[in-house]
């Protein structure tokens, strides 16, 4: 068990904290251990698959500004597999000065899956952001992870020309790094923006237990669009789709169609959307 997220153990200050522990029963995955503070929370869980526990994940403001801490502390138990994602966009507004931040610790142990599916975040212009996931794995542990990140608001030709956003992911199996990455964008990093060829929107989409087969099975479905780039890779048995274009609803899209492709054949589950997908 990881130790409660920070924020449960402030009382000063604008926080949220959550803590969720999903345990493996007889004849599913239950969601045994959940404390929160602040607007985090979850509502309860579903089962569209039968013994898997799909979690939808809420922030009711809606929105985080400078000053807020977001603190979330996840544990998939020994043999548990649960699917959490989230029904809308996470929104980072204008800060007045301070730092907005987010931290994920994500634990799956040893015979668990955990599939880690929310959608994009949106940075407003002016938004000082600093967000850090690690995904710790253990032992035979499976797990699914994207993130899609937009800066500005394309549809608005709204730029991201003020502000900043440090992003970190790293994944470790038994404390050994698998996967370390950081995003740094800032105004006056013009560099930083032009190695994304100038675009709005990135995402990266991470599956474990993948082979050749799990290339090859979503070869066809990276075909560019436009001015979009997708591209796909392994780095040992992980399985890296990469989005980079103007559309969060395309990398959406195309992470999800990746997902249920290989699904089967690295997480041995059938293709099972969760039902706020549909809505």
């Amino acid at each position: 068990m990881v130790a409660a997220p920070a924020a449960l153990a402030r009382d000063k200050g604008w926080q949220a904290g959550l803590q969720l522990g999903f345990r493996a029963r007889p004849h599913r995955t239950v969601l045994a251990e959940r404390r929160r503070i602040g607007p985090l929370a979850v509502q309860r869980p579903f089962y569209p698959e039968g013994d898997v526990c799909h979690v939808y994940l809420l922030h009711p403001p809606g929105g985080v500004v400078g000053g807020d801490s977001l603190d979330i502390a996840v544990t998939a138990g020994a043999g548990a597999h649960a699917l959490v994602t989230t029904p809308g966009a996470t929104k980072f507004y204008r800060s007045a000065g301070e730092d907005a931040r987010q931290v994920q610790h994500l634990v799956v142990e040893d015979g668990a899956v955990l599939e880690w599916l929310p959608q994009e975040n949106i940075y407003f212009p002016g938004a000082q952001v600093r967000l850090d996931t690690r995904i710790d794995l253990q032992g035979s542990a499976r797990f699914a992870y994207w993130e899609i990140q937009c800066l500005g608001r394309p549809v608005l030709e709204e730029g991201f020309d003020r502000g900043f956003i440090d992003s970190r992911l790293s994944v470790y199996r038994e404390g050994e790094p698998l996967v370390l990455e950081r995003l740094r964008v800032s105004a006056d990093n013009r560099a930083r923006l032009s190695l994304m060829a100038g675009l709005p929107v990135g995402g990266s989409l991470l599956i474990s237990n993948a082979g050749e087969a799990e290339i090859e099975a979503c070869r066809d479905l990276l075909l560019g669009d436009g001015a979009d780039y997708t591209g796909a890779t392994l780095l040992g048995d992980i399985l890296v789709v990469r989005y980079l274009g103007t559309s969060t609803e395309r990398a959406r899209r195309l992470f999800a169609d990746v997902w249920r492709a290989v699904r089967p054949g690295a997480l041995g589950r059938s293709p099972a959307d969760p039902r706020i997908w549909a809505t």
